[in-house]
């Protein structure tokens, strides 16, 4: 039994966009991010061409790629959360669930390298760094809300500019990795999130060292108002 055919007339614009992305990716192996493959997409997916259009209407500097990038990358966030919801991940340890989320980003991506390879060259633009930061940052952030992250302060943000960094990272190697089952990316993964590892066991040694240090604003209060 096949699923229904999506309802694209009773869909948002964002709703639709996220819709048509994995069509849109799919043309972009051959066609690159343009409007070509957003045409192919539509009648691929079945959806009138000329919504698809309003969808993602045409803008300068590469800017309609850049809708459709982000939109699958959208769609990529989306089915992740569908597959490894927090409850599910909270039965691994924290490395394993970092691991499992960025390998799933991955195996989304492993048929369709190219158009990947188009998209980061796309992203990497000078006019699209800002934004593509700001796209990295989101999915970082939302692999760390399901791996359980509660973090308010500082740590909040090096975390996931950490992950972001590994990810892109990733990415970069996944394009040229012509291994088997591009298993030497997940081997370059693994590395990256060990190394991290050992950053944060030797961060959390150091913050419990300062824990137990005479507090220096104590010190020199009592240099300033001396106990009588």
């Amino acid at each position: 039994m096949t699923d229904p055919a999506p309802d694209f007339a009773g869909m948002t614009l964002d709703e639709l966009r996220v819709a048509l992305a994995p069509d849109i990716a799919a043309s972009a192996i051959f066609d690159g991010w343009n409007e070509t493959a957003l045409i192919a997409a539509a009648e691929m997916a079945g959806c009138d061409v000329d919504v698809a259009k309003l969808a993602f209407p045409d803008k300068p500097l590469n800017g309609r790629a850049m809708d459709m990038i982000e939109a699958w990358i959208t769609s990529v966030d989306q089915a992740m959360e569908t597959e490894w919801p927090a409850e599910r991940l909270a039965e691994l340890k924290i490395r394993e669930r970092i691991r499992e989320l960025v390998a799933f980003r991955l195996k989304a991506v492993e048929d369709i390298d190219e158009a990947l390879r188009r998209a980061l060259a796309v992203m990497a633009m000078p006019q699209n760094a800002a934004r593509a930061l700001q796209i990295g940052w989101r999915s970082a952030d939302i692999m760390w809300r399901l791996a359980g992250d509660t973090a308010t302060d500082y740590n909040h943000y090096t975390k996931r500019a950490i992950l972001a960094g590994i990810y892109s990272a990733t990415l970069a190697y996944f394009v040229n990795d012509d291994s088997e089952g591009k298993e030497k990316s997940y081997a370059f993964l693994d590395r990256r999130i060990d190394g991290v590892m050992r950053f944060e066991k030797a961060k959390a040694k150091f913050t419990n060292r300062n824990v137990e240090l005479p507090s220096l604003s104590r010190f020199l209060g009592r240099l300033r108002y001396p106990s009588r």
